[in-house]
């Protein structure tokens, strides 16, 4: 049985587990049958990824939340980058919001038009496709 023999440092921990939100995401949408492609640099674009159905192309913003609570305030971290959609997972809970970007510095997190989920793959792609 492999045994990890390094304790990684706090900002690494936290860089992990936010890759492996994106990665998440990322794999919910292959199995539904999108092309994702992950940029070799994302500086300056605010995109994680990139997915697309063979015509058209969404740039896809993934951000991790410390909170159990659904009406918080979150911040625009993306400025005026140019991206489609960010999704949110709760890393308290087990649930997450899909939303557009927003262009003011902060919105409440169930906002009229953000659409929540549950982090399923099958109750998320419900989601994913109601937008």
């Amino acid at each position: 049985m492999p045994i990890r023999n390094s304790n990684p440092k706090n900002e690494s921990l936290k860089h992990y587990k936010s890759l492996s939100y994106e990665t998440l995401a990322a794999s919910w949408l292959l199995n539904d049958g999108w092309d994702v492609f992950l940029p070799m640099i994302d500086h300056g674009l605010k995109t994680d990824f990139v997915i697309s159905d063979g015509d058209d192309f969404y740039r896809i913003q993934i951000k991790s939340i410390e909170t159990h609570e659904e009406n918080i305030f979150v911040e625009n971290k993306w400025g005026d980058a140019k991206i489609d959609y960010v999704i949110y997972f709760s890393r308290a809970g087990n649930w997450g919001f899909i939303t557009p970007p927003f262009r003011q510095n902060r919105k409440r997190l169930n906002a009229k038009g953000h659409v929540r989920f549950h982090q399923h793959p099958k109750n998320f792609i419900k989601a994913f496709h109601s937008i």
